[in-house]
């Protein structure tokens, strides 16, 4: 528990919890304050950057060519035989890495064309978007349909299609104890305490083994399966299904579309492994795909899911309260300014400016810089800040081990851990607060 706690003579612990503003504004008070230039969309300036991450991969590709020439006894002396070759490997890991965080960029690309994002001509939009999202394994208009669902109610315990949180009940967890906890999950007993622990608590090794298979098979376990998505969907439910609860008859035949997009690249990929083997398609395609893939779930995973976030149920949800439950992060910045710099600038700043995303998708990334410090000062006006910590490997380990389940009541809740502690509680602007300064009420 990383909130200060205190202990009663009852055996029953009591944290202090973080305060969260619950917003009362309106879309008209975000909006507002974000300079009018930056909602223009430029087609050339959109596929300019296309055309940019497409270079970069190019770059890479080349150097890595020309430094793996070098590996070689006649060029290079190595100290022992097999260093050779794992310098190889070394050498096409960091390939791999490198063109799988610029490949993201491109993805972002893909998902501002589904946004109209990405220009003021839908057409484009479709096509670009198509092509960029099937070529990286995505089914665009399936993707594109429920991503705007996601957006018009994040974080909605019953509406949200990604990243709900699982409840009490369906964690299968002992029932709510008045007795023994209260609701708030700011205090609870030492029998409770133990009983979450054990059927909620992680081993050393399935504490590193969960978030790492996260990151690598959720996306695809997603679009396959739903895993992580709305609880309320039938099993099976999937993005390649045109007839599946997420998409409505008039939908049809652009589930198709994408459908073909995915039977392409899956074509394409085997044919490539035919004529040239697995080796080099995985060494060369598969294993940036493979960080495409872990990417785009820890970022996203990141920007919707911390302790500090609420999740709302219908009476107290509102499309504001939604898209303000997110949270910019700099990706890479636990690695310092560089890695900070490096991770928003090969994927366009997606995981920096998330909450002015939310607040309107339709600005494109390279205004979203500008945009996104307007709203931060709004937001801080009404004492609002959504600034996560830096994004990377140890926070989705925090993450993961601080968020386990929501309670089945209550329209506004926060992530309890495994010990049954809610580490935020609600509070709200008090609209009739004196000139003094903001006065903030608890609910009760």
């Amino acid at each position: 528990m990383a909130s200060k706690a205190s202990k009663s003579a009852d055996g029953r612990v009591t944290i202090e919890q973080t305060p969260f503003i619950i917003p009362d504004l309106t879309v008209k008070d975000c909006l507002s304050v974000i300079p009018a230039h930056c909602f223009k969309r430029s087609a050339v300036k959109s596929l300019a950057y296309v055309v940019w991450d497409f270079i970069l991969i190019g770059v890479i590709y080349k150097t890595t060519e020309y430094l793996d020439a070098l590996i070689d006894p006649s060029q290079l002396t190595l100290p022992h035989p097999l260093l050779y070759p794992a310098a190889r490997i070394a050498l096409w890991a960091l390939y791999g890495f490198a063109t799988g965080l610029v490949a993201t960029g491109l993805w972002v690309c893909a998902h501002e064309c589904g946004h109209r994002a990405f220009s003021e001509y839908k057409w484009l939009d479709d096509t670009v978007g198509w092509i960029l999202h099937s070529a990286l394994g995505v089914p665009y208009h399936s993707w594109r349909i429920t991503h705007a669902k996601h957006h018009a109610a994040t974080a909605h315990l019953t509406q949200d299609q990604v990243f709900v949180p699982k409840t009490r009940s369906e964690r299968k967890l002992p029932e709510f104890d008045p007795t023994q906890e209260d609701l708030a999950g700011s205090s609870v007993s030492e029998k409770v305490m133990g009983e979450l622990w054990d059927a909620l608590g992680d081993s050393p090794i399935g504490a590193v083994f969960g978030p790492a298979s996260y990151l690598l098979f959720g996306w695809p376990l997603y679009l396959i399966l739903n895993a992580s998505g709305q609880k309320r969907y039938p099993p099976n439910s999937n993005h390649f299904n045109p007839s599946a609860i997420m998409f409505n008859a008039r939908q049809f035949m652009s589930i198709v579309v994408s459908d073909i997009g995915i039977f392409i690249w899956l074509s394409a990929l085997a044919t490539a492994i035919y004529y040239r083997g697995f080796a080099e398609v995985a060494r060369l395609y598969l294993v940036p795909y493979f960080w495409v893939n872990h990417w785009l779930v820890l970022i996203t995973f990141l920007q919707h899911t911390d302790p500090l976030l609420p999740h709302y149920r219908a009476p107290e949800f509102t499309f504001t309260r939604g898209a303000l439950s997110t949270l910019d992060r700099h990706l890479l910045g636990d690695l310092g300014a560089i890695g900070a710099w490096i991770g928003a600038s090969a994927t366009h700043g997606i995981s920096e400016t998330h909450v002015l995303h939310h607040v309107c998708s339709k600005i494109p990334h390279y205004n979203a810089w500008e945009a996104a410090d307007a709203l931060r000062k709004r937001l801080g006006q009404s004492g609002i800040e959504l600034q996560g910590r830096p994004g990377g490997w140890a926070e989705v380990y925090r993450v993961f081990q601080q968020c386990k389940f929501v309670e089945d009541e209550g329209d506004i809740v926060f992530y309890k851990d495994a010990h049954g502690f809610a580490h935020t509680r609600p509070i709200y602007n008090d609209s009739g607060a004196s000139d003094s300064g903001v006065e903030l009420n608890e609910k009760s």
